[in-house]
């Protein structure tokens, strides 16, 4: 592990269009509730049988919902053979700091867009 990123970095990356895999590490239901926009989800229990589908990136940021056990994946991440050139950090805060500070993408959210779009003749 390459150590801490602050949720403010994170957002410049993502915005940047930089080649950086964000990683969700939670339950597929909380993460279908919400997101950062552009992360994928690998939840943790999953994450060493998944963890080769990461080898393809050159920065990986792990989060989680208080940025604690995103340390411990970033960390097991970072021991991979597959992802040893990468750089791999944590967010700083986790969702909590992220969301506060940018919002997250929710599912209701989507849903509501569908439904209007789904509406609207044109």
């Amino acid at each position: 592990m390459d150590g801490e990123i602050s949720p403010s970095a994170v957002k410049e990356l993502l915005e940047d269009d930089a080649d950086v895999c964000v990683v969700d590490i939670r339950d597929q239901a909380s993460f279908e509730r919400s997101h950062i926009p552009g992360s994928e989800n690998v939840p943790f229990h999953e994450l060493t049988r998944r963890v080769d589908e990461l080898e393809e990136y050159d920065h990986i940021v792990t989060v989680c919902p208080h940025g604690k056990a995103s340390v411990q994946a970033a960390n097991l991440i970072g021991s991979y053979e597959g992802t040893a050139d990468a750089t791999v950090e944590s967010m700083a805060g986790g969702l909590d700091s992220y969301g506060m500070q940018f919002g997250l993408a929710r599912a209701d959210e989507a849903a509501t867009e569908e439904a209007t779009d789904a509406e609207s003749p044109f």
